[in-house]
């Protein structure tokens, strides 16, 4: 028996019931940026007794990754500022994770988003950011994220009044957003008892802005900084800083430590991680498990210690099925 609209919808207001207060019904997208979970590694660490290795798994983020926080920070201090008003468009130069954060928040909060990216970034990356609608300006993949930092900076010069240059390498809103959220939560979840702190750099923003906030807790946290260990890999979104254009974010004096990550490593960690665990991460956050776990078992653990080890998983590997290096090894 067929029934009409009217008579499935229920009565929402009995006559002079006050209005219900509609903002508290559900999250809005910003609600859902941040307090992602930490996981456990019981099962690489079960060699290592007083060792405990975590990942912050930052893809429960909406846009799928850490950058979210920075995107949703630098969009927010540029409306305070007055410098992204009505009518711009956002431009940025990105290796894809911040670039979905943009788009992904200007599909929901209405304005237009210009990226400049390599032409080599995973296929995923490029399907998300066209679902979202971003306007995408390709760079030679030769040149990596500089390239797409270069043909940002010529935009924003030839055209100041079109476009509102995020700039997520040299702006302090970036970092802020970790100093703020991430490096507090990482303390709350851990109740205080954080020993290491491992970061991949690429803006740098998550390191720079965790460990700052994490050093004041703590002093006595070890902050340990990573990067690929050569001018060509293939950890997408990160620097290898002494042959790129150094973030102005970036204080290299803020690491107690400076750990080079070859591609290959991150690429094994990633397969044994979905074949162990049961979980499919990026090549950053894998370089960073891999990272932690050298760390773990170069400690000389006393039977009463105790190490608590966090690295950020920046975001899972649904970005990167397309590769081949999954059935490789």
């Amino acid at each position: 028996m067929g029934h009409t609209f009217a008579k499935l919808a229920p009565t929402l207001l009995a006559d002079g019931a006050p209005e219900p207060d509609v903002a508290r019904l559900g999250l809005s997208l910003l609600d859902r940026i941040g307090n992602t979970p930490l996981l456990r590694f019981d099962r690489l660490t079960a060699h290592l007794p007083g060792a405990i290795l975590l990942g912050k798994a930052e893809w429960h983020n909406p846009g799928g990754s850490v950058k979210d926080r920075a995107a949703s920070s630098i969009v927010a201090q540029g409306r305070r500022s007055g410098k992204f008003g009505p009518g711009k468009i956002l431009l940025d130069a990105t290796s894809g994770n911040t670039g979905i954060a943009y788009a992904m928040l200007g599909a929901a909060e209405g304005f237009p988003v210009t990226l400049c990216m390599p032409t080599n970034v995973s296929v995923e990356r490029k399907q998300i950011l066209s679902a979202y609608g971003a306007n995408i300006l390709y760079t030679d993949p030769g040149e990596g994220s500089d390239g797409a930092i270069r043909m940002a900076r010529e935009l924003a010069t030839k055209h100041p009044d079109l476009y509102f240059y995020a700039d997520q390498y040299s702006n302090d809103a970036n970092w802020q957003a970790h100093y703020h959220g991430t490096a507090n939560e990482i303390w709350q979840q851990t109740e205080g008892r954080i020993t290491h702190f491992v970061a991949m750099l690429g803006t740098s923003g998550t390191f720079m802005g965790t460990t700052r906030r994490l050093k004041e807790l703590n002093p006595a946290i070890r902050c340990i900084s990573l990067q690929p260990d050569s001018a060509f890999h293939g950890i997408e979104g990160a620097k290898h800083m002494a042959s790129a254009i150094v973030p102005e974010i970036y204080d290299p004096a803020l690491a107690d430590a400076d750990v080079e990550v070859a591609t290959e490593n991150a690429h094994a960690m990633a397969r044994r991680i979905s074949r162990e665990c049961g979980l499919l991460l990026g090549i950053s956050a894998a370089a960073g498990v891999f990272a932690s776990l050298k760390i773990a078992e170069g400690l000389s653990l006393k039977k009463d210690q105790q190490a608590v080890i966090v690295t950020i998983l920046c975001d899972s590997g649904d970005k990167y099925l397309s590769e081949r290096f999954w059935t490789e090894g």
